[in-house]
This record gives structure tokens, sequence and C-alpha cells, in this order.
């Protein structure tokens, strides 16, 4: 119970800063209320004591402390004066405000197991999920219409000292990074749109029509959706229509339901001559510029350790929206670095392609393994019929955090014995470099640790490479 009090005091540093905030004033203002609800349940607590179930409450509180503090980081860059500087960071960090709110949604339900029956329902009321995501929506859409007044102001007045210091301290790199992120901020509308049926005629291919990417049931071809570029899948398979369809729509309500900033998202959905005896099923996607995450690692880009951090907070609310899902037990199944997808501001986004194994039906299906033996966790790798589940699931990223540490190949040129070796017989890691952010170090090796107990979870993954990404802000 030492834990109370200080999130009380927390929760109350965190309320002064909402109010001085000068962006992203709603969802500031939003993140404070849900954190007032919680405090009460926090006092409640204190005085009635930890309920039924004293160890999964006493955990909760744990994590709504790192919870807390880490949405303290998240709020104090909100408060910057520096007019270029301040947008800058509002764009890049609003979008951490959902994986914030999914995190005090997780610590509601587990507190309000302490509550009585009527307080409970108070809170639930609070949290309930399609109301939160209303509210977050209105929140972001008058949030990002203040940021655009500041954009179109910081245009129309002359440079202030501020804003010369902040721009003469980026390299040219830098800037057209948050070009191309103010870029899209202009242009979120289209994401923000609910997924709707797209007339054929308002599409356009790549011409030449050659696909980027070719699997067994599909191909990726680059095209235009309403002056935007896009990315259009088709499915190839040769299957009976309605078989299509079926795979079609599974897909489709699969992406549907993983709606974030760091899940690739679909536009809407197309069938061209759907009456003909060959109709063509296309999903309308986001276009990541860059490609994949091993083709930006491969290349020549400039990937200093604060971007390499933020990459990985990136890819690491990806992996977190998946796992908190509404099915509560949805993994990928599949996390390598091909997998996560890279925007021109160097957003990574995970792939929404696979998004719709669960782990009970990775376990039925014993035979096939997600990953490839370098992304296999050791208990994977030592009995093929260990259920897949989310320790495995942060295992494989951890190598993929590895990856963008070291931006090498995973057991390169090692074959799958030598792995076996390594991993499971000598329990070592392949080695970070020395210039690693030790806290970043610190990360990558807990979601490699060889046992699943000691790597963390995908809530705090997410807190921990925050901090890490601000601690190197602050450099």
């Amino acid at each position: 119970m030492d834990v109370i009090d200080p999130i009380i005091t927390i929760a109350e540093k965190l309320h002064a800063m909402c109010k001085e905030v000068k962006a992203n004033k709603e969802r500031c203002k939003r993140l404070d209320q849900r954190v007032a609800a919680l405090v009460h349940v926090v006092k409640i607590v204190k005085v009635h004591g930890l309920g039924p179930d004293p160890e999964s409450v006493k955990k909760s509180l744990h994590d709504l402390k790192r919870t807390l503090m880490s949405a303290q980081h998240v709020v104090k860059n909100f408060l910057s004066t520096g007019c270029l500087k301040r947008i800058w960071k509002a764009f890049k960090l609003s979008e951490e405000f959902e994986s914030l709110n999914m995190e005090l949604n997780d610590a509601a339900q587990v507190l309000s197991l302490a509550l009585q029956i009527d307080q409970r329902q108070r809170l639930e009321n609070i949290f309930q999920e399609v109301r939160c995501m209303k509210e977050d929506a209105e929140d972001r859409e008058v949030d990002d219409l203040d940021l655009e007044k500041l954009l179109e102001s910081l245009e129309e007045m002359k440079e202030s000292v501020d804003a010369v210091h902040d721009i003469a301290k980026s390299t040219s790199e830098d800037v057209k990074d948050i070009k191309a992120s103010l870029e899209s901020l202009r242009k979120s509308s289209i994401q923000q749109k609910d997924i709707r049926e797209i007339e054929p005629d308002k599409l356009s291919y790549s011409i030449p029509m050659i696909p980027i990417v070719k699997s067994t049931t599909s191909e990726l071809f680059k095209g235009e959706y309403n002056k935007f570029t896009v990315a259009i899948k088709r499915f190839t398979c040769q299957s009976s229509p309605d078989e299509i369809r079926r795979i079609f729509t599974k897909e489709v309500e699969t992406m549907r339901r993983f709606e974030s900033p760091n899940v690739l998202r679909m536009f809407g959905i197309c069938v061209e001559d759907e009456r003909g005896p060959s109709p063509n099923y296309l999903i309308v996607m986001e276009f990541c510029e860059k490609g994949s995450l091993r083709q930006v690692l491969d290349g020549q880009s400039r990937l200093p350790w604060d971007r390499r951090a933020r990459m990985s907070l990136d890819a690491a609310q990806g992996i977190y929206r998946l796992h908190q899902s509404e099915a509560k037990f949805k993994v990928h199944g599949c996390v390598s670095s091909s997998k996560f997808l890279v925007d021109a501001g160097y957003r990574v986004k995970l792939g929404g392609f696979e998004l719709a194994k669960t782990e009970t039906s990775l376990k039925n299906n014993k035979d096939k393994k997600g990953s490839s033996i370098i992304y296999c966790s050791p208990q994977q790798i030592e009995n093929v019929n260990h259920p897949y589940d989310k320790n495995c699931e942060i295992y494989s990223f951890g190598i993929v955090l590895w990856e963008i540490a070291t931006r090498q190949i995973p057991f390169k040129g090692c074959k799958s014995r030598e792995i076996d070796q390594k991993v499971c017989k000598e329990r070592s890691m392949e080695p970070l470099p020395a210039d690693c952010p030790r806290n970043l170090k610190d990360v990558i090796n807990a979601c490699r640790a060889y046992e699943p107990f000691y790597r963390p979870s995908a809530g705090a993954l997410v807190d921990k490479l925050r901090d890490v990404v601000q601690e190197l802000d602050n450099d």
C-alpha cells in the first residue's frame, strides 16, 4: 500500500501541468479527468482495502504509478514556449495520448475489482470504450485545428528568436523530417475518416502496374486516392469468389479493430467488376514511403540514437495496441523487422497483414511456427509444442529492437543448430553497440530474457521506451 500516496502526489503534479499546457489542451484536459477518476478509486482503496483480488489490484497500482510518471513526461513537452519546437513536439507526441489512455483503461478495469457495485459502474461509464474513442476523436480534432492555427501564424509572422535558434540547431535532415511530418498533419483528415466503400473510378494504380510486394494470396501496388498516395492490396489467390470475399472481409474487419497511429491504417475497400466473372477485391491503405523497417536499417539513412529510440517506441506502441485489443488475447504471430513499415517522417507502423491471429488459433496450429527461428523465443526453440503467447511475441520484438540498435541481421550466417546453442544452451545474447544508451540497452535485454517472467509487458515496454526518448531529447 506504500504506492498509494506517491500515486496521489504524482496525479496532483500532473493536474497542475495539464492546466498550463500550450498545445494539445483538449487531450491534456481529458487525460486529467480520467486520472482524477482513477485517483478517486485509489483513495477508496486506501480506506477500504484491496478487495477480493488483492494481488491483481496491487500490481495494477504499481502499473498506474508508472503510467502516471510516463504521462508527466508527455505533458511536460507541451509546456514549452519555443514556437517551432512546441509545434514539432506537439505533433510528434500527441498520438502517445492513445497508449496512455489505453493504459489508464487497463488500470480502471483491474482497480474496479476493489469497488462496490455502484462505484464500479460509475468508473466503467467513464472508461467505456466506445465513449472514450468518440471523446478522443473529438479532442484530437480540436487540438489539430489549434496546431494548424499555430502553423499558419508561424508562416505569417517573422521568425522569432526561439524559432531561429531551433532551426539553427537542426540538421538539414531534421528539418526535412519536420516538413514531412507537418505535411502528414495536414493530410490527417483522410486518415481519420471511417473506412468506406470506394468507387473503382476514384482509384488509380501506379503505371506501369508493377506490384511493390507479392505474396501467395495478394499483390501490393502504389496508387492514388483523392490525390493522396496510397498502397492498394489486391487479392490474387486462386479461389472461388466466395472464398476470396471471406478472406477479404476478415482482413478488413481485423484492420478496422486495430485503428492506431502505429498500426498501418486502412482508408477503404473497393471491388472492381463485382458482377463479372473475375472481380478484383482491393484494400486501400496508407503508403509508407520508406518501405519496411528492414529496408530502412539496410539503407544509408542517418539514424542517430534519438531517432532509433523514437522508432523503437513507435513500434512498441503498435504491439501494445494489438495486445490490448478488446479480445485481450490478440497477437501478431509473425513479428519481424519486415512486418513494420516506415513513413516519410520515420514513424514506424505495424503492418496489418498478419493481424488476424489469436493465441488460441496459434496453439491449435502447432505445426506452423509464427516466425523464423531467429525471432523464436527460447521456449519455442526448445519445444515445438510450446504455446505461442504474448511473452513469445515480446521476445520476437526484442530481436527487432536489437536490429534497430545495431542495423544488423540477427544471427547472420548461423544455422538453426547454432542458434539453438547460443539462445538455449548458452543463454547468451548477441551484443549491442558500445555507444547504445544504457536505458535502451536494458530494455532490449529485458525483452530478450531467457525466462518469460523477466520480459516486460507491452504496456511496461512502451513506458520504458518513452522514458528513453525523453532522456535523449533532453540531452
